[in-house]
Order: structure tokens, then C-alpha cells, then sequence
């Protein structure tokens, strides 16, 4: 990744020169610019590609943080001392909402343009960096349509049509399957994009050039929506598809891992990573707890990723006063609700309570707590952030000062195995479900760094490791906590999981005790999508009424098509 910052300069360079057809042939015919053997659509692919998982730090902290990770059920906010409230997200603001959609709605441009030139007939023609194009293509339609359903998809790039339909969902799908389809196809046995200047190499930060990654990347991209699809209204290619990606290579090992690499050299403002927020805003006020779903499914099954996703809460002597606006029967509920939230996790501490106040002490660093979501703010003055875990360093590691930074997730053979698992469970493939299911639980935790003898232990010993659920919907249940756990800090995708098929349980039913949590826009209900922004309705707003006549109310308590 430290060639990246090279890549950008040459990029500008080239940026600077001119892109458009016109200025690369005046470039070409003269001596002292860059020469034919020296330009390649490669300098164009690096910045979609960061542009798709890590965007600058206003739409990562507003989409990524805000919105997906902590419907995901990851992140939380609204701890004392925290600037925002949990029920951010959860409430409408039209800033906050805005920044994600501008974000998603905008980001096609960039790769289209990487597509125009490797199109046929293009400046750069290359029928294989067309096809890490359509498959990119592919990562991007599936994210943004799954946070707000009906989409711009088959006019989105027509440079004629400034105001697009929003297609149905399952025609986006279809439509997606298709160009993946279309794109393993150009692949075919192929290895690389070519050679010399028209190799994409260091380039490609998802796959370095390997077009046979890319082609599991897109066959695993092809049957997660499938899957997904899968018995959805209208959805007759679903099977079709499942049967056709089960027959060819998906992701399977640990070197099949599709994960995109920080570079602590490039600015937040190009490339954002957690770290971007939790230490710029300063203090403890931009940072966030690790949710109780994610904490309790890890420890209650000791799970060795534990250590690797969050740290043990920080503990110590904290005092919890009655505030004025609290009646003491509120001040009691919330005192006995932190002390049952610490007692569900294991936590050994002493309780003395007073008249306006309670003192609870908990030992230091030593156990994990995950914070319950969507806390009002009367549960905010009690929820102090010593009761809970943040999340482990390099997940929030800090740009340019030599600590770790983990990856972007993009894809993974964890997924790709559990999707295997749940298709044999339904009877749509031949594989064994309890082997599949087990080697997606090693590779997710290979992908943090458990060791394999720790990964077999907890496979050996473990019920949460059997499918011996006495239904199909509790085996599913486990692969679908399973995935959900995988995708950790993926929010998108884990967010989308918890639609789809449920689970966990605790987080999909939502809140309903407004003495504690923020009832939000939606009564408590669990979120199925982001509102539109401003933009959909001001700028396009016939094919936005279109969208909401067919789908549902521009809320966020309206299912998508896919949605369970």
C-alpha cells in the first residue's frame, strides 16, 4: 500500500495533463510528455476502488459510522461523555442522511469512467480491466441498493438521461448477476490483465492484478445475492444462479481473503479509516463502545476473536446520581438496568446505593461488556463508559503514527463458505452444511489472526460449531450469526445479514422500553433502510415518486423486497 501515494502522484500528473481522449492523443505526439508505453487505465482503478471502502472521512464517519455499523449492531454511541446520542441514526437528520446518499449516488461516476476507457473502443481498451470493472460494478450496486432499495441501476451511467428511473430491486439484482456473469466469462483461465504498463499490479489494492481472485471475488459476490434473492417476489433466477456459482471457484482459503490495506500516507480526506474519528474529534467524545450482540455472542461461546475485536471494559469506582429531571423510581430501573448489564457479562463488582446515588466498583480491565443499543438520554448519565468495551487498537488505528491499521474488509472465504452452508441446509446444493459451516467459522477466525489450534479447539468443543439444531430455522440461525459475526466492520453487509434472515434475534426485534432506549422514527422498530436524501426528491422528483409509490414510504421502517 505504500506504492499508493506514488500511484496518486502519477495520477495527478496524469489528471493534470488531461484525461479526455483529445489530450491523451496530444500527450502521445509530443517528446517530452508521457509516451504510449507509459500511460494505462491502471492509474484510473486505484481511486474507485478506495473510493467504493474507505471515501473521504465525511461520508465514512456518516454512512459507514453512523448509520451502518451501528444498525450492524457494532458500534454505539451514547455513553456518558460521548458528543451523540445513540438514537443518531435512529432519528432523522437530513445532514447526516444526506452524506450517505450523496456519497453513494455520486460514487458511479469515477468507476464508469475506468470502464469507458477499457470499454471497446476506449483510450485504454482491455477487455480484463473491463472486467474488474463490471465486477466492482457489481460490489457497488449490491451495497447501495441494499441500504435503500429501489435505485438508479440501468440508467444510472446513460451520459443522455440526467434524470434516471429507480429500478426495482430485483431487477437491479438480475441485472448485477448478469455483468458478473458476463465478466467471469471475459476472465475465462486468464491470470493477468497484461503486461508491463498494462498490468494493473500494486494497483489494484483488492486483488493485485490476479484475475483469478477477481473471478472467485465475483462468483462469491454472485451467489451472496442469490442467496439473498432467494425466495424474495419474482426472484426466478435466484436458483438458477445459486446452482450456477455453486458449480465454479468460489473464495475458499485464507490467501483467497479479498481486504483492502490502509495507507497511513494518504490524507483523511482521501482515504478515511476509524481511526480518522475516534482520535481527531479529540477526547472521549467521537469515540464508540462495541455493541452487547456482538460481545455477548463472542464470550458467551468463548469465541477466540474476542480479544481481537474489543478490549475488557476499563472498570473502576463510578458513582451513578439521580439527576434532577429523574423520579427516583426512573433513577432505580436505570441503576438496576447498568448493574444487570454487567452481571449478564460476568462482571464480579460490588453495588452500594445511597439515596440520590449509587456506587458501583468493578475490577479494572477485566471483563468484556457490551453496551445495549439505542440508550435515550436518560440511560446516557448512567451508562458510563467505563462499564463497556471499545473496540481492540487496530480497528481504530491512527494514520501516521506507525500503529496498526486493520484492513477494509471486502469480501470474504468465511462468507463464501457459509453461504455454502445455508444453501446445502435448504436443498439448493450438494455440499455438506456441518463442513462448510465449520471451515467458514476457521477462516473468519484465521482472517483476526486466531491461531488454527485455537480455531480447531473451539470447533471441537463448541456447540455454537454444530449444526445440531432440532429445525432449520436454528441451524440457520447459527450460520446466520455466524456471517453476522464475520462481517465485523463490514456494516453494510452486517446490517444487511440481520435484515435478510433475522438474526441475532435480540438486535432485529428492536426496543420497546422507553424508560431506557430511544424509540427513534420508527417507534423502536429495527431499521430496514436509510431514507433518501434531498437530492432523490428536489432533483428527480417524479422518478423519486415513482420509487416510493412502488416500494413504500420514504421511511426507514419499510422492508426492502428482499427483507425478511
Amino acid at each position: 500500500m505504500k506504492n499508493l501515494y506514488k500511484i496518486f502522484i502519477v495520477l495527478g500528473m496524469m489528471l493534470i495533463a488531461g484525461a479526455c481522449t483529445e489530450k491523451f492523443n496530444e500527450i502521445n505526439t509530443k517528446p517530452d510528455s508521457f509516451t504510449q508505453d507509459e500511460v494505462s487505465a491502471k492509474y484510473f482503478l486505484t481511486s474507485p476502488q478506495y473510493n467504493l471502502y474507505a471515501p473521504n472521512r465525511y461520508p465514512y464517519w456518516r454512512a459507514h459510522l453512523i448509520h451502518m455499523d451501528r444498525y450492524a449492531g457494532y458500534f454505539n454511541f451514547g455513553f456518558y461523555g460521548c458528543w451523540w446520542s445513540d438514537e443518531l441514526g435512529y432519528s432523522y437528520s437530513g445532514g447526516y442522511t444526506d452524506a450517505a446518499w450523496g456519497w453513494m449516488a455520486g460514487y458511479i461516476g469515477n468507476l464508469d469512467n475506468f470502464m469507458k476507457m477499457t470499454d471497446v473502443g476506449g483510450e485504454f481498451e482491455n477487455e480484463y480491466m473491463y472486467a474488474i470493472g463490471q465486477i466492482m460494478k457489481g460490489l457497488y450496486f449490491q451495497m447501495y441498493t441494499d441500504v435503500f432499495g429501489m435505485i438508479p441501476y440501468t440508467e444510472a451511467t446513460d451520459p443522455d438521461i440526467t434524470l434516471p428511473v429507480f429500478d426495482s430491486q430485483a431487477t437491479i439484482y438480475q441485472g448485477v448477476i448478469n455483468e458478473l456473469d458476463a465478466a467471469m466469462a471475459t476472465i475465462g483461465d486468464a491470470t493477468r490483465t497484461g503486461a508491463t504498463v498494462d498490468d494493473v499490479g500494486d494497483n489494484d489494492i483488492y486483488c493485485g492484478g490476479d484475475l483469478q481472485k477477481w473471478k472467485k471475488l465475483a462468483n462469491t459476490l454472485k451467489l451472496r445475492m442469490a442467496m439473498r434473492a432467494y425466495g424474495a417476489d419474482g426472484a426466478n433466477f435466484a436458483q438458477a444462479a445459486i446452482t450456477g456459482a455453486l458449480q465454479e471457484d468460489l473464495l475458499v482459503t485464507e490467501a483467497d481473503n479479498v481486504l483492502m490495506e490502509k495507507d497511513a500516507e494518504i490524507s483523511q480526506w482521501g482515504s478515511a479509516c476509524y481511526g480518522d474519528v475516534w482520535h481527531n474529534f479529540g477526547g472521549y467524545g467521537s469515540k464508540w463502545t462495541v455493541g452487547k450482540p456482538m460481545i455477548d455472542a463472542l464470550r458467551d461461546n468463548n469465541d477466540p476473536r474476542l480479544p481481537f475485536y474489543a478490549v475488557p471494559a476499563e472498570g473502576g469506582t463510578l458513582k451513578l446520581t439521580k439527576s434532577e429531571s429523574d423520579d427516583q423510581a426512573t433513577h432505580d430501573k436505570l441503576v438496576d438496568f447498568m448493574a444487570t448489564t454487567l452481571t449478564d457479562a460476568g462482571v464480579s463488582f460490588t453495588r452500594t446505593d445511597y439515596p440520590d446515588s449509587t456506587i458501583i466498583e468493578m475490577p479494572e480491565n477485566m471483563y468484556y461488556v457490551g453496551q445495549p443499543t439505542r440508550f435515550n438520554i436518560d440511560a446516557y448519565y448512567y451508562a458510563k463508559r467505563e462499564f463497556f468495551s471499545f473496540p481492540e487498537p487496530s480497528i481504530v488505528g491512527k494514520k501516521n503514527s506507525g500503529d496498526d491499521i486493520r484492513a477494509e474488509l471486502i469480501m470474504s472465504s468465511a462468507e463464501a463458505h457459509f453461504l455454502r452452508a445455508e444453501a446445502a441446509l435448504r436443498g439448493l446444493g450438494s455440499g455438506n452444511a456441518q463442513n462448510h459451516y465449520q471451515e467458514g467459522i476457521r477462516q473468519a477466525m484465521l482472517l483476526w489472526g486466531v491461531s488454527s489450534d485455537e480455531a480447531d479447539t473451539f470447533i471441537a468443543n463448541e456447540d455454537m460449531a454444530l449444526l445440531n439444531g432440532a429445525t432449520l430455522e436454528e441451524n440457520l440461525e447459527k450460520i446466520a450469526t455466524q456471517r453476522w459475526i464475520a462481517s465485523y466492520t463490514d456494516g453494510f453487509e452486517g446490517f444487511a445479514i440481520v435484515r435478510d434472515m433475522g438474526y441475532p434475534a435480540d438486535l432485529a426485534d428492536g426496543v420497546s422500553d422507553f424508560d431506557i432506549f430511544g424509540s427513534g422514527d420508527i417507534n423502536g422498530k429495527y431499521p430496514q433502510r436509510m431514507r433518501y436524501g434531498n437530492d432523490a426528491s428536489n432533483n428527480n422528483g417524479a422518478n423519486y415518486d415513482a420509487a416510493v409509490a412502488e416500494q413504500g414510504p420514504d421511511v426507514q421502517d419499510t422492508k426492502l423486497w428482499w427483507a425478511k
